[in-house]
C-alpha cells in the first residue's frame, strides 16, 4: 500500500496512463473507482478525463448503462507526451551515451526503454528529436567492451554482498594471479568498468579492471560491507580511478591554446582555476596520487607545465626524455616503465 505523500505525489500523466489502459480493457472506468484507486477527489479525476478528451482528442465516451466511461473508437497507444526542448535534448543525450553500456546487460534494455518512450510521443516530437540526432553526435573514446557474463557475475555478487574469486592479469604481466574480493561496487570511469572491494589477500579496499578479470565466481557466504564506505569519499582523491595514500596540491600552467580548451571544463571535484595574463590559465588539484594526473599533463604536450610539486614536474620530464628516446632510430634505449595504475 502507497503512503498517503506516494498517491498525492503521482504527476496526472501516471493517472492518466492508468486510465488509458482501462479503457483499452474496455473495464468502463468511472470517477469513483478512479478517485477511490489513487485515493484523490472526484473532480481532480473529472479534469483528467476532459483534458484527455479536450486536449487530446480521445475518443472518450459515457455509457449510463455500464455507469462508465469507454472508447467509441480503436485507441493503439496514448498520444503524445508533451516535453520541453530542455527535456527532449536530455533525452537524446541519454540515448546516444548508451553506446558506454555496450557489452553489459543494460544495454539492451535501455534501448528498450527508449523505443517504448518513443511510442508515446507525438508525431511531431518524434520528427523534431529525429531533426535533433541528425544535428547532434556523441562520440566516446575508446569504450570497452565486455564479456556479458562475467559483468553479470560481478554485478550479482556486489548486490548479493558475496565473495568474489578470479584469476586476474595485471596491467603489462603476462602471468595471472588468483584474487578474492569483497565487491563493494562497480564504477565506470573514463569507459572503463572497474569493480573496487576489499581484497582478502592484501586486506585493503583496491580496484579491479573487469575486462582483466578471467572466470570470476561467487563464493558461498556473505560479508558485511562497512556502512562508512563512499565511493564518492574512497575516490575523492583520484584524478580517475587510481588511490593513493598521499596528499599533493597540483599546479599546473596551461598555455593560451591548451586555456582555451581547458577552459569551462571541470576535470576534478578539487579544481581551481587562475586567469593569468595574455589568455593563460593556472590551474590547481588536490590530490591522493600522481599516477593519472602524469599523461593528462603529457597529453598536453608542450602547452602545459608543472609548477608544482617537484616530484611531479620530474615524472612528466622523464616521460617526455623517454618518448624523444623511443623517437631516435640511432640508438636502441629500453622502455621506461609507465607509472603505476590501478590493478
Amino acid at each position: 500500500m502507497l503512503s498517503q505523500n506516494q498517491l498525492h505525489s503521482r504527476v496526472p500523466f501516471e493517472r492518466m496512463m492508468y486510465l488509458h489502459t482501462q479503457l483499452q480493457l474496455k473495464t468502463y472506468p468511472n470517477c469513483v473507482r478512479i478517485a477511490d484507486h489513487f485515493e484523490l477527489d472526484r473532480i481532480t479525476i473529472l479534469r483528467d478525463i476532459h483534458f484527455m478528451r479536450d486536449r487530446f482528442q480521445l475518443p472518450i465516451e459515457y455509457d449510463n448503462k455500464r455507469h462508465g466511461y469507454y472508447y467509441s473508437r480503436p485507441v493503439e497507444n496514448f498520444p503524445g507526451v508533451m516535453v520541453s526542448e530542455s527535456e527532449l535534448f536530455a533525452i537524446l543525450v541519454a540515448q546516444k551515451a548508451v553506446a558506454i553500456y555496450k557489452g553489459t546487460p543494460f544495454h539492451e534494455p535501455l534501448a528498450t526503454v527508449f523505443n517504448r518512450l518513443a511510442e508515446h510521443l507525438g508525431k511531431d516530437v518524434v520528427l523534431h528529436m529525429q531533426d535533433l540526432g541528425e544535428a547532434m553526435e556523441i562520440r566516446l573514446a575508446g569504450p570497452e567492451l565486455l564479456d556479458e557474463e562475467n559483468f553479470l557475475i560481478t554485478l550479482r555478487a556486489v548486490q548479493q554482498h558475496r565473495p568474489l574469486k578470479f584469476s586476474y592479469r595485471k596491467v603489462g604481466a603476462i602471468q595471472l594471479e588468483d584474487r578474492k574480493l569483497h565487491p563493494y561496487q562497480l564504477v565506470c570511469t573514463n569507459n572503463r568498468w572497474y569493480v573496487v572491494g576489499h581484497d582478502l589477500a592484501r586486506k585493503e579496499v583496491r580496484c579491479f579492471v573487469l575486462t582483466r578479470m578471467i572466470n570470476p565466481e561467487i563464493l558461498p557466504g556473505e560479508f558485511v560491507r562497512p556502512a562508512e564506505f563512499k565511493i564518492a569519499d574512497y575516490l575523492k582523491g583520484s584524478f580517475g580511478i587510481f588511490k593513493g595514500n598521499d596528499d599533493f596540491e597540483i599546479v599546473i600552467e596551461l598555455d593560451r591554446w591548451a586555456a582555451d580548451i581547458s577552459r569551462n571544463r571541470r576535470w576534478h571535484p578539487s579544481q581551481q582555476v587562475t586567469e593569468l595574463p595574455n589568455g593563460e590559465m593556472r590551474i590547481s588539484f588536490r590530490l591522493d596520487s600522481l599516477g593519472e594526473i602524469t599523461p593528462w599533463i603529457l597529453s598536453w604536450g608542450s602547452h602545459a607545465v608543472v609548477v608544482r610539486p617537484r616530484i611531479l614536474a620530474e615524472r612528466v620530464e622523464k616521460a617526455a626524455r623517454g618518448i624523444l628516446e623511443r623517437y631516435d632510430h640511432n640508438q636502441e634505449t629500453p622502455l621506461i616503465p609507465p607509472d603505476p595504475e590501478p590493478d
